[in-house]
């Protein structure tokens, strides 16, 4: 199984979501990250924030979906549509679900509220990922079913 995380920047959230669930996911379970318009590098504190959760962050860097070598099964769109993002629409005949999540790397305040943005992003993507990877394995053969459940695990907090 091979999830794609997709936005547009490809700096922040799906750096995160990436890292986070290949860190959590069984061997057979892979993730990458791309955007539609990639910033050319990741966030520090996306990095730095990984780190602090024990994630390893190495080979991880910002890129086009078009670098993206081989056909995702599931594209995990991670813009918000709250904040007026338009979320890029990937091309491909895949099972699509939107997890929209606010964009710290556009949080503005204290060091502490840019922080808690950072981690609130983190927060929310761990649990969507982990409900995921807590489904049933059979689930995967009704793809009407598996895009209900993805939807619905897109409105956790």
């Amino acid at each position: 199984m091979r999830i794609l995380f997709l936005c547009t920047g490809n700096s922040c959230r799906s750096i995160i979501a990436e890292a986070t669930f290949n860190h959590l996911a069984p061997a057979d379970m892979r993730a990458q990250s791309a955007g539609s318009h990639p910033t050319g590098e990741v966030h520090p504190r996306s990095i730095a924030l990984l780190q602090a959760k024990g994630i390893a962050t190495t080979g991880y860097f910002s890129k086009s979906w078009d670098e993206i070598g081989e056909t995702p099964d599931i594209v995990i769109t991670v813009c918000s549509n709250a904040a007026g993002e338009t979320c890029p629409a990937y091309l491909g005949n895949v099972l699509r679900a939107h997890w929209g999540v606010d964009d710290p790397a556009k949080a503005t305040g204290t060091e502490a509220e840019i922080a808690a943005s950072f981690e609130q992003a983190y927060r929310i993507l761990r649990t969507r990922i982990e409900a995921f990877l807590k489904l049933e394995s059979t689930i995967y053969q009704d793809r009407v079913a598996l895009q209900t459940v993805l939807q619905q695990i897109g409105q956790l907090s």
